[in-house]
């Protein structure tokens, strides 16, 4: 898949921007020029110089090694919120396909439960109960994530569940585990895939939403949405400080967004792709 993903020229650009962002999630803390945390009271509210290239905060802290070191938390937020969804709705909506029909109830009525929660409601009384901070913020975007990949993974498994070659392996006694495994994963995987891209964008905005509002990170540690927050407060002084991390926020989302696209016209048929 990913090779024929590159092939597409379309896609270049996505995947441009997400080896940058990459590249800042690997490595953005060691990059960082300055200690993203130190405050210098000299420095307050300083425009671009050769010393500090985006400037410094209220606090007299570096902008760029904050944004640098922010990135890092930032995506990999995003990652374990998406990993828990996909985790939680995956295996679910597969086995509902499956099971007897009392799990196939049961699963669809708690999908519909979730679906009616609101996400910054439910994410703010998480993490008021289990306590501020990333993890439990992200578990909560996690749980409201559950029914994307539940739906998902469970038409394509509709799809294939009463082929040919399903029925015969159920006629032969293979167990449903097996059955899965060997034959129902690989042709779910291409609509997951294309779910997991989208997501992690709906994700990452959801956790820019969040620290945004100071919940899920404990100050004074860097995140996209933080910064943004920091910014908008000193927006007289620095007008384009809020820029930087705006950028990088719609820029990640659009690609993850673009990304999706592009996995999704690879499994489109001819006929579809026509249509």
């Amino acid at each position: 898949m990913m090779k024929a993903l590159i092939r597409r020229r379309a896609a270049w650009p996505a995947l441009a921007v997400l080896a940058v962002i990459a590249v800042l999630v690997a490595f953005g803390p060691l990059l960082a020029p300055h200690d993203p945390l130190a405050q210098n009271p000299y420095e307050l509210l300083q425009g671009s110089s050769w010393h500090h290239w985006l400037g410094t905060d209220a606090f007299g802290r570096d902008v760029l090694s904050r944004l640098l070191a922010g990135s890092t938390i930032s995506i990999l937020a995003s990652l374990l919120s998406v990993a828990i969804g996909l985790v939680l709705g995956v295996v679910p909506g597969l086995l509902s396909v499956f099971l007897p029909r009392g799990f196939e109830w049961a699963s669809l009525r708690l999908i519909d439960a979730l679906m009616t929660l609101p996400f910054l409601v439910f994410a703010i009384a998480m993490t008021a109960l289990l306590g501020n901070g990333l993890v439990q913020a992200m578990f909560a975007v996690g749980i409201l994530i559950t029914p994307a990949f539940f739906r998902v993974s469970r038409a394509a498994a509709l799809n294939v569940a009463h082929t040919q070659y399903i029925e015969a392996a159920q006629l032969m006694g293979a167990s449903t585990g097996f059955i899965i495994r060997r034959h129902v994963v690989a042709k779910v995987l291409p609509a997951i895939a294309v779910t997991a891209a989208s997501m992690t964008g709906a994700c990452l905005s959801i956790v820019a939403s969040l620290t945004f509002l100071g919940i899920g990170v404990v100050p004074p540690e860097p995140t996209w949405g933080g910064l943004l927050a920091t910014d908008l407060t000193t927006l007289y002084e620095r007008p384009f400080g809020p820029l930087a991390p705006g950028l990088l926020i719609v820029s990640a989302v659009w690609a993850l967004n673009a990304l999706a696209d592009a996995l999704r016209d690879l499994n489109l048929t001819p006929k579809e792709a026509r249509a």
